[in-house]
């Protein structure tokens, strides 16, 4: 008797635990990933931003890891973020989906997710913005604009720091600065809205390497730079330093879409057979840079690059903003493949661990060279080392001269080769030697042996960096009158 209770129970809980495609309000979201953690709770974490939304409604997350909570050297990590504006829904409910297949997967031995889960960490984050989602779903879900902005009436992807502006001045000036820039910042041009605040401390204290924002209203899979150089607020190809890698990221998952990258589907917003008010992307390979088509200030994407080492693209997942809950299943279908290929794509280009004789170096600077051509092309977006020294640089194939680089400490250079198929990133490990060793001896060396007299790399005071950002992300109460 006992044993056939365990066994009635242990079918109660499977069956509740089975996912179904609808539209999950804002109470029923956590429980969905609760439900997946249930049954999967050796590699799944499920835990929320450090700030809830205007209306209170925590920002859950769910990790995917074989060490759930714990970063580890050469596994990148990897996020996707849902419901930046409210009204736009496929993402949200394609990432409860994704959780439960991913979990589904993993117990079924699948091979490919079993190794993409030993391999990666993943986070989901469905809701970046409840309020909105409430708002939109409690007026029909039919209008264009409601429940796109949060509950302050504020579009949190115009929220972020302008840190285009940033950059593209210090390219009016000859300076080679494009990275790691919000130490630079000065003044914000609006204040930041708690979604934004949770979502930059987020992305500011995991080592992210790779991201997405999934956003509703156009097929199209989108990226750097969203802002435009000239202010120009259409049709201008604002390229950033890694436009090559961004271009096969977006690539990578228009492709693998259902039809994103068609060249013969119907454009967007079509209300008769004269399609001359639309554009197909798919005639582009269903991808686009993002101020070739419009222009914005503001944006997440731009600012996980030029704020942090994460590459991030902005993905329109449909020409209905809300679609019904009788869609949603069949684009999990046309979505399903693309969104596994493209966490895929942290696993290409070179990765590896910077160290002395005494450990591990963090926030070594990372740079890179293509060599690939007759004419060495210098990328100039350099990313840095992590706690346990560990870099990711996302590459597209061909050679490069790659320099690990930290004050105090002589650069290494080494060539590298990503291959066109990589199933793995290519390992480029590095040792540095200090300095001071060679400075013990001025009579024989100098004060500087060769090779140091042509300039050092610029230096990222981790100290100040974290002291700018705190002051910025602290929640500040108006002042009494």
């Amino acid at each position: 008797m006992a044993s056939y209770l365990v066994l009635c129970l242990a079918f109660l809980l499977t069956t509740s635990a089975e996912f179904v495609w609808r539209h999950h309000n804002n109470e029923q979201l956590p429980v969905v990933l609760e439900e997946v953690h249930a049954k999967c709770p050796n590699i799944t974490r499920v835990y929320a931003l450090s700030e809830p939304s205007v209306c209170g409604v925590p920002l859950y997350v769910i990790e995917f890891s074989d060490t759930p909570g714990f970063h580890q050297p050469y596994k990148p990590e990897v996020k996707y973020v849902g419901n930046i504006h409210g009204n736009e829904v496929l993402g949200r409910e394609l990432l409860l989906g994704l959780a439960h297949y991913l979990c589904d997967q993993y117990n079924s031995q699948n091979r490919r997710i079993r190794a993409l889960i030993h391999s990666t960490r993943i986070h989901l984050l469905p809701s970046m913005n409840p309020d909105g989602w409430q708002s939109s779903t409690d007026t029909g879900a039919v209008d264009y604009l409601i429940g796109r902005t949060n509950n302050h009436s504020v579009d949190l992807n115009r929220n972020f720091p302008d840190l285009d502006a940033i950059t593209f001045e210090y390219e009016r000036q000859g300076i080679n600065h494009n990275n790691h820039l919000l130490k630079d910042l000065t003044r914000l041009a609006a204040p930041l809205e708690p979604e934004t605040r949770a979502v930059m401390r987020w992305i500011m204290s995991v080592p992210f390497v790779l991201s997405a924002a999934m956003h509703g209203g156009d097929l199209v899979a989108n990226y750097p730079y969203d802002e435009s150089r000239s202010g120009a607020p259409v049709s201008e190809y604002s390229a950033s330093p890694d436009d090559d890698t961004f271009r096969e990221l977006a690539m990578t998952y228009a492709s693998a879409h259902a039809d994103m990258a068609s060249a013969t589907r119907r454009g967007c917003h079509t209300t008769s057979s004269d399609e001359s008010a639309t554009y197909n992307f798919g005639k582009q390979g269903g991808v686009t840079n993002g101020a070739a088509w419009y222009s914005l200030k503001g944006g997440m994407q731009d600012f996980n690059y030029l704020a942090t080492n994460a590459f991030e693209i902005t993905l329109e997942l449909g020409c209905e903003k809300y679609p019904p809950e009788s869609a949603l299943a069949s684009e999990w279908e046309r979505n399903r493949e693309a969104l596994l290929a493209y966490i895929w794509k942290a696993h290409t280009g070179i990765k590896g661990i910077v160290s002395d004789d005494s450990g591990f170096i963090q926030n070594a600077i990372i740079s890179v060279v293509n060599i690939t051509g007759p004419v060495p092309r210098p990328i100039r977006h350099d990313v840095t080392t992590g706690a346990y020294g560990d870099y990711y640089r996302l590459l597209t194939p061909g050679h490069y001269e790659v320099t690990a680089s930290h004050p105090g400490y002589f650069p290494v250079s080494r060539v590298a080769t990503v291959p066109r198929y990589q199933t793995a990133a290519h390992v480029l490990n590095f040792k540095l030697e200090p300095t001071t060793s060679w400075f013990d001896d001025e009579t024989s060396f100098g004060v500087y042996p060769h090779g140091l007299r042509d300039g050092q790399p610029r230096i990222y005071k981790r100290s100040l960096y974290e002291q700018v950002a705190k002051t910025m992300l602290e929640k500040k109460e108006p002042e009494k009158q």
